[in-house]
Formats: structure tokens, sequence, C-alpha cells
């Protein structure tokens, strides 16, 4: 990169200069230390994405972000920035109540919370920062604002440095109101929390609070001997975006455009290139060249770590002693349990006993190669205590039924070698990446297993994982539209003008493009067309955070020493910051504990059927009887999990099942594209034709779905008896084919072929 300030290592920081620091500030010129990502809800509208395509234009080596009081951006804006060739300075906007007596200075608690911003610099003051973060929210009371103690602050100010905020921070906020003497007082007490690390921040948006206070400003820093630096806080990506921008904070605070007493920004907060801050900033220099410097302090970001569980040997144990020990219970839990299930259930049709060792000894090989011993030891734990308390739990669904060591712990309740599904599916030596369960629980009684988990691993270990809703096409039409104060009724009908389809959301440049009445009512009235056009640049944008229907994350430690934590005012469980990919790259592991309203319905059927002194075993159930798939050929599927929709119960009538495997097939092929075979696979099972295996080398796997493709095992296998891939091999060309990967397809094909 030209203006390259000298490379970091791969902790991620511009560590040290290769000559003067006055010549690197000169070369770099400018470095963004306020920024607010799209994950500033409702505030912020740059989507990371965007934030990195303006950088790179503009060649910026080194960038900050610094959301509003939380951290939700920070572990994928780390990878993301990296991967583009940009420093991540990793920062928060954190709001600070300034009461009492901290530090044996009176810091005039009456001025309410001000915002200061922190940036981390090395590791200490990244897991500081997500510890502050975390406290904001989780120790915050309900309908107040998330903050922190300034007692809490300079406890954990480590690894920090301290930006003092601008006309919104503590000391601002004390200039405004007209009390030098204060603004002295806190600026000192910042100054000796965060030695060396405290810079008095000057901000020129145009308003008139900034210009009143910026000599204030200047006469303090230069007194107590402090450094300057230049900020400009960017919430959206240029001059332009100023009015849509505007109305995003008038939809956040319920507000509308017209209204003059109300929070406004101005179009200079715009994310500007690095000459334009020069110039702004051209009477100042070294608050320009303070940039700079703070980004070849930050030497740190954070990287992706390989999986953390908590030892299920016990938290005291030695990591390789554990490792070995949970090697050595799940190979005694996994005998004793296929043990079990042969006693109980016999072996499949044309299979041996041995073909059942020979596999669990084979899967056990690979968990414990992989170090996941202790994955399968949790999950069976909990599912095996919901069990015990009567709890319903689903026979298991997804890749997970394919493990026959999850059959033997009883995870599941299929004979994966029964039904052909292959290991390799859920855990493949040749793709390293966490198992998966889904685990389905009774709707009403799933919290109580968390609470299980919670208490066995300890409360500050267990957390929910975050999502973050976004606005939609129709939604953010009516939502600028009663900002503009347009009447409902026309808003209305150009909202039902944009097609609703939440499987394929269709974006409001494709509806505008598609729908010339769209286009025909910007022409007449100009109000339209300013509608549709702050639309478009909101959509897209995260509306709200909510908390996922249902992962949840176990540590080996406190959660916040591993990711900042969010609390969810509707649960009284702390939730990671990142959503669930970047959880998993922050090291943390998945559990799914899936709420499912069918068990909740079986399970009140069997007790009110027990009424009556008929006592219903669900689990000994037989799978071949005949009065049912009479019943099922009939329609008569109402409140049958995945088989009560109108279309589902044509298609059911008229494949008329005589078998398990038949409803397998109907319920695979049941989606959009595969759903054009049904008729073909009806024709065959009832003698009308005869099926195409393609090859006859595929008739074995083909024959039992009537020479159709149905499932991705059979890709698997196809790739392995045609082209001679292991499984390991094929679990790639199938998740390739599951994800659409074009490039990875064109890769495959060659092998394939």
């Amino acid at each position: 990169m030209s203006s390259e300030i000298p490379s970091s290592d791969q902790s991620g920081g511009l560590a040290g200069a290769s000559g003067p620091a006055e010549a690197a500030a000169e070369r770099v010129g400018y470095v963004h230390l306020r920024v607010h990502s799209a994950l500033s809800l409702l505030e912020g509208a740059l989507p990371i994405k965007k934030l990195l395509d303006l950088a790179k234009s503009d060649d910026q080596p080194a960038l900050a972000i610094t959301d509003t009081g939380n951290l939700f951006g920070a572990q994928e804006f780390s990878a993301k920035a990296w991967g583009a060739g940009i420093q991540p300075i990793i920062g928060c906007q954190l709001s600070v109540a300034f009461g009492g007596t901290s530090g044996g200075v009176d810091l005039q608690g009456d001025l309410n919370l001000s915002d200061i911003v922190v940036l981390a610099c090395s590791e200490e003051g990244y897991e500081n920062l997500m510890e502050l973060s975390s406290r904001a929210f989780l120790d915050t009371d309900t309908g107040l604002k998330p903050h922190v103690t300034s007692d809490y602050l300079a406890e954990k100010s480590g690894g920090l440095i301290l930006l003092t905020g601008g006309v919104h921070g503590p000391v601002g906020q004390a200039l405004l109101a007209g009390r030098k003497d204060d603004a002295r007082t806190r600026l000192t007490w910042l100054s000796d929390q965060f030695p060396g690390r405290c810079y008095v921040e000057i901000q020129r948006h145009g308003m008139e609070p900034e210009r009143r206070t910026e000599s204030d400003f200047l006469e303090l820093a230069y007194d107590l001997g402090l450094p300057l630096v230049a900020t400009n806080e960017a919430f959206f990506p240029a001059r332009e975006d100023y009015e849509a921008h505007d109305a995003l904070i008038c939809i956040s605070e319920g507000r509308v455009i017209i209204e003059d007493d109300r929070r406004r920004l101005t179009p200079e907060h715009y994310f500007k290139s690095r000459a334009e801050m020069q110039e702004l900033f051209s009477d100042l220099p070294e608050a320009v060249a303070s940039t700079v410097e703070i980004a070849q302090r930050c030497h740190y970001r954070p990287l992706r770590r390989d999986p953390i569980l908590p030892r299920f040997a016990g938290a005291d144990a030695d990591p390789e002693e554990a490792v070995r020990v949970e090697a050595e219970e799940l190979k005694r839990q996994a005998r004793e349990g296929l043990q079990a299930r042969l006693d109980a259930h016999g072996l499949a049709p044309g299979l041996e006993e041995k073909d059942y060792w020979e596999r669990l000894d084979y899967e056990l090989g690979i968990i414990e190669r992989m170090k996941f011993p202790g994955y399968f030891l949790i999950v069976a734990d909990f599912i095996k205590w919901g069990k015990a308390q009567d709890i319903p739990v689903g026979p298991g669904r997804g890749s997970g039924a394919g493990s026959l060591v999850a059959w033997s712990l009883t995870i599941t309740d299929l004979d994966p070698m029964r039904f052909s599904l292959l290991f390799e599916r859920f855990l493949n030596p040749e793709r390293v990446s966490m198992p998966d369960f889904d685990i389905d629980f009774c709707q009403s009684r799933r919290e109580e297993v968390i609470r299980y988990v919670q208490e066995k691993y300890g409360r500050q270990q267990v957390a929910q994982i975050i999502t973050f809703g976004s606005l939609q096409a129709r939604a953010v039409l009516r939502d600028v539209g009663r900002v503009l104060q347009m009447p409902y009724g026309q808003v209305d009908r150009l909202c039902k003008l944009v097609p609703a389809n939440p499987a394929n959301p269709v974006t409001l440049a494709q509806a505008i493009e598609d729908e010339p009445r769209l286009r025909e009512a910007a022409r007449e009235e100009e109000i339209v067309d300013k509608l549709l056009t702050m639309a478009q640049k909101l959509e897209g944008l995260y509306r709200h955070a909510s908390t996922h229907a249902a992962g949840v994350v176990i540590g080996d430690r406190p959660l916040e020493k591993l990711v900042p934590l969010y609390r969810d005012p509707r649960s009284d469980m702390p939730v990671a910051q990142f959503n669930m990919k970047m959880v998993e790259d922050a090291g943390l592991v998945k559990f799914d504990f899936l709420g499912l309203k069918t068990l909740t319905v079986i399970d009140t059927a069997v007790k009110l059927i027990e009424r009556r002194g008929i006592k219903v075993d669900v689990a000994a159930l037989p799978i071949d009887d005949a009065p049912s798939y009479e019943m099922l050929t009939r329609g008569e599927t109402f409140g049958v999990f995945q088989l009560e929709s109108q279309g589902m119960r044509r298609a059911v009538s008229g494949m008329k099942p005589d078998r398990f495997e038949d409803i397998i097939a109907l319920v695979a092929l049941y989606r959009p594209g595969p759903m054009e075979n049904i008729p073909v696979y009806n024709a065959v099972k009832h003698g009308e034709q005869e099926p195409d295996c393609l090859h006859p080398l595929l008739e074995p796997i083909l024959m039992e779905t009537n020479g159709i493709i149905v499932y991705q095992e059979q890709v698997m296998q196809i790739a392995q008896v045609l082209s001679g891939y292991s499984l390991g091999e094929a679990d790639l060309l199938r998740r390739a084919m599951g994800k659409k990967i074009a490039a990875e397809m064109e890769v495959q094909r060659a092998r394939f072929v």
C-alpha cells in the first residue's frame, strides 16, 4: 500500500516505525479513530464491508471502529480488515458515570453520564475492553443507558488508550456547563488513570458547542502537558447521505424529521478522506500526527482461536491428562451404550455385529484425533439428564444422526447403520470444523436443561448468542414514510408493490426495477422519490439485537474473558456480543437447544391418554404400523411434524407411503427444485415406470430412492464409487454443492471427472 505505515506482525499492530515518528505521520497523514459501523444499531450507517471499501479507496493503512457501547463487530472487523490489508484497531465509545469520589477526586457526578473512547493497544487492553463493555450491559439496571462507573474504568484502564470524548465527554460536558475547574479536575484524573495514554480529543463537525469549547480544550491540554488528537466521528459514507442518516436517527428515537428539539448530527459526520482531515486540522498538525502515533501504539487484534471446551474431567485437571481421561471415558460410555442398543434393538438387516464394533472404533478414533471427546460427553450428559427428568428429547436430526457414537450415547435415537447414514457428513477428518448436534427439547421445558448446564459449568461460563435484525425492504419503507410524515395509506400501498418473500427477500432496487408503478409514483411525487431514495440507503442496516433461538455457548472460564457479553432485557442469561459465526471464531463452541412444539404436543397427548389407563411408550412404537400408513395416505396429517401443510398433505396422498423410508424421502424432496422428482418417485414406487439409476455402479445407492438422488449421503457415496473419493473428500464436494460455492465446484468438477 503506497501510504503504508510500518507493517505489523500477525498480532495485528503497526508495531514500530522504521524511521522518525514524524516522517511516518507525514507519509500516512491521518488515521480514523472514531468510526461508528452499522453495529452501532440504528445510529451507524457504515456496514463493515462498505467501511473497508471506503478505507481501501483512500489507501488508509489503519482504521478503528468505536461503536456505541458495544463490541458487536470487533471479531468480524478484525478478520476482514486484516484480510483487506488494513490494520484493525478495536475500540468502543463507553458511557461513564462520574459519580461520587473516584481516586480521591470529586468528579461532580451531577453532570450525568458522559462518553469517552477507549482503544485496545495490547492483549491486556482488549481483555479489559471486553470486561468494560460486558459490565456496562450486565450491571446497568433495565431501562437505563448501559454504562460503567468511573471507579471501574480506572480499575480496567491497563492496555487502553483513552480519548476524552469531545464535547460529549466528561471534560466537554463540564466546559459546556461553564465549570472549567471541574473540567480540569476530570481531565487530571483521567490522565492519572491512563498515564501516557490519555489524548485530548478535538472535533470539528461544524457544531456550535465544539466551536465554543475548542480554545478551552487546547488551553487545558497545553497546561497539563497532554497530547491532542483530531477525530471525526463518522456515521455515514458521504456528505450526500446525511438526510438518510438523519431519518435513521429519527427511526431510532421515534421522532419525525420536522421536529427541532431532537438529536441532530451534521453533514460533516461522514467518513472523510485523509486529505480532508489534514486540511480540516491544518492549524493543529500535532493533533493529526497523534492519530498515526496511536495507530502505531495499538499492536493487538483479536485472532481466530481453536475451539475451547469446558473440561468434562473437571476444571482443575491438567489439560493433557484431561484429554486422555475424556477419551477413555468416551470409549467406556460408547462401548457400554452400543452393547445396550444392540441388546434392545438387534442388528440392521444385512449387517453383522462386527460391522457395528468396527464402525464404533473408527468413529472413536476420529473423535479422539480431532480432540472432541469432551464435546460428545457434554452433549450426552445434558441429554441424559433431560431424559432422566422426563423432559421429551427429539430422536435426533441433521448430520449428527450419522454418528454411531451418538446413538450409543443416547444423543440420538436412530441407528445410522440401518439407514445408511455417514459419519463423515457430521465430522470430517479432512475438514476441521466443530461437530454440531441439532437437539430438540420439549418447548415448555427446554429452559430446565439450559439451567442444568448453567449450574453444572457455572453461570459465568454459559451464555446465549446474539443475532441482529435488519431493515428489510417493506419495513424500511414504512419507517422512513413515518418519519417523513407521509399518509399511512399511501405508504401502505407502496409497500404492497414490493414482493414479500421471506425465503428470498427482494431488495428495494429490484422491486423498483421490476415494478413500473413504483417508478411512476416516484416520477409523479417528489416525496415518493425522496422516500425511495432514502429507504434504499438505509435498507439492510441493522435494526435491533436479539437472542439466537437455540444457540448456547459454554466456556472453560468466565466468558467475558473470551468474548464481550450483552444482556437481552427479556432474559436473565448473558448473551455473547458476537453472532453465531464470530462467536465460534472467538473459540467458543455452540450447542443447540432447540424448542420443538411437536414434542410438547406428543408429551401432552401421552399424558392425556394415560388418564384413561392406557400407557404409551413413544420410543417403543413400531415404524411399520400399517393402519398409520393408511391414515397418512388419506392425508390425515394435521399436527404431524413436517407433514401438515396443505401441499404436503396432497404429496403424501399421492405417494401412498407404506414404509418409513418413503416418508424420509418425501420430506427431503419437498422443497423447490427437488419437488419435480416426486412424481417420478411415485411412478416408480407404484410400478408405472422403471427406475433410472444413471449407471450400473449406482444401483445399490439409488434403488432405495427409486433411482433418484435424494440425500446428501448419496452424493458422497456416488463420488466415492464413481471417482474414488474418500468419504472425507466427498464431504467437501457435498458441502460445495450445498452452499453453491462456484469456485470450489469447478475444482471438484476437475477432480470428479
